[in-house]
């Protein structure tokens, strides 16, 4: 299923990361293996953000996506299922044969 995990990172700890040389590694490691469709980063409500759109293809594939952010950036993380464009017609189109 196609999310969006959206990746509010601590401010203190990101701080650290940067300072370190470090952010752009954990970034880097955490997209190899989630493997996105997209990411975006940007800010929300005075933090460091990250959107990044990927294929979940089970719910136990949760934690590998989102233990490197937690752990490394004490970051929350948001999961939310999302839709394309071709999705949504596919989904528009089944729901019309319903009646």
């Amino acid at each position: 299923m196609r999310m969006l995990m959206k990746v509010q990172m601590d401010t203190q700890i990101s701080n650290e990361a940067i300072k370190q040389g470090t952010l752009q590694k954990i970034m880097e490691k955490a997209m190899e293996a989630i493997r996105p469709e997209a990411a975006y980063f940007t800010t929300e409500n005075g933090s460091r953000m990250a959107y990044v759109f990927f294929d979940l293809a089970d719910s136990s594939h949760m934690p590998k996506t989102a233990e490197p952010f937690f752990m490394e950036l004490g970051a929350k993380i948001t999961y939310t299922p999302v839709m394309n464009r071709e999705d949504l017609g596919k989904g528009l189109a089944a729901r019309e044969a319903q009646g």
